[in-house]
């Protein structure tokens, strides 16, 4: 699903009409359905109701790595279900931070015929009780499965909008003219004033007595936000009070100065379908650290500020990327990251992150850009004025172009380079230092607004400290990397009568570098070893252990399988090292039809012989390697008649958190079937347990199958 102008005109509204009625079963108090773009794997969120579309403006695109309850529930196929603010704080410490409101919250997958298609969120007061009932539950299952099977039936797959659609709860009862009339005299009659806010915080009601209060004619303030239209409530507090009320439903009072000397009372009292507000007089607070609000008066009078203009929304979405930006690991996660979810929510078209590098700016990574703007870019010298970017790292001060027109006074040359209309250039500076510069661009002129350009350079920093780190961690990685390719085998040996396949996953996790390993040693014509193995750790230091381990089975292999196991634990003693190496050597005698095979703490193999029910080989382990050089080493000598398949695998494709380990090996050896191809079970195996394909540890897996010998 690629971002576009949005589903089919008919999957739309169906979506609309089931999230919709989903909210009103459940009694949530909000919801929105994210699909999945299964190109970019981030889930855009296609509609919500119940909150304003502000609101929603940090969490409109969400990686499907993110740590998040909406990603959790797609990457496990599994009900997410957070009880309350302190829950969402133990269990999503980046989400409660950014979303600082009391609330339950539930994320359903939209599974249908495949699996990940999107999730749907819900979201209730704090007063909801701390488990979702049954009831709640199977209206949630089953709208989910109502999406899935519409998504499952489209003709092509949906597209998800470059924003959400809010559609309206409703449930208003008609009300006969009279009626409305009588209310509206009854709220004139009070001493108090009397406003109604939708739920995007627009006036859609006052009172005389309220306007009074608020110091402006009501035709002035309706269908404005008071915080927008009063500049003495323009404060991030305000709208933040609005939002609380929104999102907990939860009932909200305050206090603020009307200039010069007015005290005002503010009650807001929410529901499904809006706010309703009760003002009255106040004295001046005490100076105590109460909730009052003092303001100075604003110059030039009552001059309403722009619509986008939402500072307590700003706030939180900068503490969202922040957190967001801290977590993420390689220069690539920074980029995504940054295409993801900086230019929706400033919303930009394009993104150029370069990186400071020689005296050179090499482009890491781009979005909206065509191959050959990026390609006259790259490599521009940091004194460059073909573009304000070297300009902006000599001062260290961002740049802003709200058009081209702008742009071609200082930089004549640059507006040609691509058609973006207005641009944002950001230096990456750290203590001093540059480390590159970020450009966010706009397909039309654009005006940067001061709380804009405040958020976009203090971004800034914490991009230029994710970068720093982030290519730090490229370089250590590379280095690892071609350490650890170095070290295990590029091809194995053909073995007559013998079936091999392997294959090798570093961890979808961290330093993506590990000490799993395997090989397979010819011996001579009808005999071979096999091994594999994992060293402790995933680092430089576990990929050299790997190697030197390997190399000492190597020289013992033709012994049987206990000295094998006997020497290398002597050669780990001899080099002093504080990691634990479990390993599995197999001795094959194809002309005996037999292996004999020998454990040091490591998993005992899956083995399927043909008539017989397939299972785990049974083996006697010794201790890890490095633990004790005393310690006996069992053999175990099995058939291995043809047709015989053994595989052999490290830990991590068994580990799989909240499972049984007996229940997962015994799920794997039937998967080991006659005839079938070596390399299709090695799919069907790292399938069954890591579906998603988010492993959370290195695998490695080598299959051995024996087979009639060749004439």
């Amino acid at each position: 699903m690629a971002d576009g102008g949005g589903e089919d005109l008919g999957q739309a509204g169906f979506l609309d009409d089931v999230l919709v009625d989903t909210v009103r079963r459940t009694g949530a108090s909000a919801g929105g359905v994210y699909l999945l773009d299964e190109s970019t794997q981030v889930l855009g969120l296609v509609v919500i109701c119940g909150v304003p579309t502000e609101v929603a403006v940090p969490w409109t695109r969400l990686p499907l790595a993110a740590p998040v309850p909406v990603a959790e529930a797609v990457r496990e196929d599994r009900f997410v279900w957070v009880a309350s603010h302190d829950d969402l704080a133990r269990a999503y410490p980046r989400v409660a931070a950014s979303l600082p409101y009391r609330l339950a919250l539930s994320a359903a997958p939209l599974s249908g015929r495949a699996q990940g298609r999107g999730a749907l969120l819900l979201l209730w007061p704090a007063s909801h009780p701390p488990e979702a009932s049954g009831r709640e539950r199977a209206h949630i299952a089953a709208a989910a499965r109502r999406i899935a099977h519409v998504l499952d039936d489209s003709p092509r797959p949906p597209t998800v909008p470059g924003q959400p659609r809010l559609v309206p709860l409703g449930g208003f009862r008609p009300r006969g003219t009279q009626n409305v009339q009588a209310a509206a005299d009854y709220l004139e009659r009070l001493p108090e004033g009397a406003v109604a806010l939708d739920l995007e915080g627009r006036i859609t009601y006052l009172t005389a007595t309220a306007a009074g209060l608020l110091g402006r004619d009501g035709d002035h303030l309706r269908g404005t936000r008071p915080w927008q239209s009063l500049p003495w409530l323009d404060d991030p507090v305000v709208e933040d009070h609005y939002r609380t009320a929104v999102i907990s439903r939860d009932p909200v009072a305050f206090t603020a100065l009307r200039p010069p000397e007015s005290w005002l009372r503010f009650h807001l009292y929410p529901d499904a379908s809006g706010i309703s507000v009760r003002i009255t007089r106040a004295p001046a607070p005490d100076g105590g650290p109460g909730d009052a609000l003092p303001r100075a008066a604003a110059p030039g009078g009552t001059t309403a500020l722009p619509a986008d203009r939402a500072q307590a929304g700003r706030l939180y979405q900068l503490m969202h990327l922040a957190a967001a930006l801290t977590e993420t690991v390689a220069v690539r996660d920074v980029v995504d990251l940054i295409g993801d979810m900086v230019l929706p929510a400033f919303g930009a078209d394009g993104l150029v992150l370069s990186a400071a590098d020689a005296g050179r700016l090499r482009i890491t990574g781009h979005r909206g850009y065509d191959q050959e703007v990026i390609d006259r870019l790259d490599g521009l010298p940091l004194d460059t004025d073909v573009t304000p970017a070297g300009q902006v790292l000599v001062d260290g001060t961002p740049s802003f172009f709200a058009s081209p027109e702008e742009m071609a006074r200082r930089y004549p040359s640059a507006p040609k380079i691509s058609d973006k209309q207005a641009w944002a250039f950001l230096p990456l500076i750290i203590s001093g230092r540059p480390v590159g510069c970020c450009v966010l661009s706009y397909n039309h002129p654009r005006a940067f607004s001061a709380d804009e350009r405040a958020v976009l350079t203090s971004l800034a920093g914490v991009i230029a400290q994710s970068l720093d780190r982030a290519r730090l961690y490229d370089a250590k990685h590379e280095l690892a990397h071609g350490l650890q390719q170095a070290l295990l085998p590029r091809s194995l040996p053909a073995v007559p009568g013998l079936g091999v396949a392997a294959r090798y996953l570093p961890s979808s996790h961290g330093m993506d570098i590990g000490g799993d390993f395997y090989d397979l040693i010819r011996l001579d014509e009808t005999t071979a070893a096999a091994v594999i193995g994992d060293v402790q750790g995933h680092n430089v230091a576990a990929a050299a252990l790997m190697g030197q381990v390997r190399t000492a089975i190597h020289a013992t292999a033709g012994a049987s399988p206990s000295e094998v196991l006997t020497r290398t634990n002597r050669v780990l003693a001899d080099l002093e090292t504080d990691l634990l190496v479990s390993c599995l050597y197999a001795h094959l005698d194809l002309a005996r039809r037999q292996v004999t095979l020998a454990s040091a703490g490591h998993p005992p193999p899956l083995l399927h012989r043909p008539g017989h029910p397939p299972g785990i080989a049974p083996l006697d382990p010794a201790p890890l390697l490095g633990v004790d050089l005393d310690a006996p080493c069992p053999v175990t000598t099995l058939p291995f008649t043809p047709g015989t398949t053994l595989a052999l695998y490290t830990d991590g494709l068994v580990e799989v958190p909240g499972t049984d380990l007996d229940l997962t090996t015994a799920g794997l050896a039937a998967l080991l079937p006659d005839g079938a191809d070596l390399d299709a079970v090695i799919d069907a195996l790292l399938h069954r347990t890591w579906p998603q394909g988010r492993h959370t540890d290195d695998i490695a897996v080598l299959l051995l199958r024996s087979s009639a010998p060749a004439p």
